[in-house]
């Protein structure tokens, strides 16, 4: 057997069986891998910066098309009304309302720092500044979480417009808040800015490369089924053959004797020498005569 299965022919079966199997997994991993790649989120042009209000009104929702765009915004913060957001990567969100001069204003994320004590929680000056940052939608507020949740004071958990409306009261909020990434002129000690994603669209799953990688495995798992195939058929032919193998059969007949010709008949044997065509037939002879 094994010396079948280590024959030429039947090693060179082995090899094209693996090369079939590994080039068929890699092929079907690669198709798997676009399939992934089409779900993920999907990065869109990202436009140059405008101001914050021609993207925001009073009262308007923020649009998905309008979230992580790059804006910038002119006015002075209210330091009255700055607020911690709580539970950010391990710290601490600084958030203040931005008047922009024209009776409205907009939450701003400052900065972030990891403890309510840090320096840079000190409240903004009252200049004018110019902000600039990524505009994100407006967050949803957990009513049962902040009812459970007591926290110190000046604090908050979501940046909710509606929330914010009834804690900053007096103030005209656009819908959304500006996650600040520069300002000019800058604070005295400044918060470590917080990382906002360029503007995105959802992928959509390509079923297509899914079957693609199921049709290059089951190529895979038919090119092992038919190595199988040919190693069986080699194996059972050599069984066959081996099966087969019976020595020649030798003369029953006696044995004619040392001076005999092999044609010769030995006697007894109910062998008739033939007549010769070519011989004289023989005359009967007649009856002899008797004298009177």
């Amino acid at each position: 057997m094994l010396r079948i299965l280590f024959s030429a022919r039947v090693v060179a079966l082995h090899l094209l069986a693996v090369g079939a199997l590994v080039v068929c997994g890699l092929l079907g991993r690669w198709q798997l891998g676009v399939f992934e790649e089409s779900g993920r989120p999907q990065s869109l042009l990202d436009p140059a910066p405008v101001a914050v209000a021609t993207l925001t009104a009073p009262g308007e929702h923020l649009t998905a098309d309008k979230v992580s765009r790059r804006v910038t915004a002119e006015g002075t913060f209210d330091a009255s009304k700055q607020l911690l957001v709580a539970e950010r990567d391990g710290g601490l969100w600084l958030l203040a309302p931005l008047d922009l001069g024209d009776g409205t204003s907009i939450p701003v994320v400052r900065g972030w720092v990891a403890t309510a004590g840090d320096p840079a929680v000190t409240a903004p000056s009252g200049g004018r500044v110019t902000v600039s940052g990524r505009l994100r939608p407006s967050e949803a507020t957990d009513s049962v979480q902040r009812r459970v949740r007591q926290l110190p004071p000046g604090q908050v958990l979501t940046v909710s417009s509606a929330e914010l409306i009834n804690v900053w009261r007096g103030t005209k909020l656009r819908d959304g808040f500006l996650v600040a990434a520069t300002q000019s002129p800058p604070p005295e000690v400044a918060a470590r800015p917080v990382s906002v994603p360029p503007p995105t669209e959802r992928g959509g799953l390509t079923w297509r490369n899914l079957a693609y990688a199921a049709q290059w495995w089951i190529f895979g798992l038919f090119a092992v089924f038919m190595w199988w195939h040919f190693v069986r058929d080699a194996l059972r032919g050599r069984t066959r053959e081996r099966d087969s193998g019976v020595p020649p059969a030798s003369g029953s007949g006696p044995d004619p004797g040392p001076g005999a010709a092999p044609g010769d008949a030995g006697p007894g044997s109910g062998a008739e020498s033939a007549p010769d065509p070519g011989a004289e037939p023989e005359t009967p002879a007649l009856p002899a005569r008797t004298a009177p």
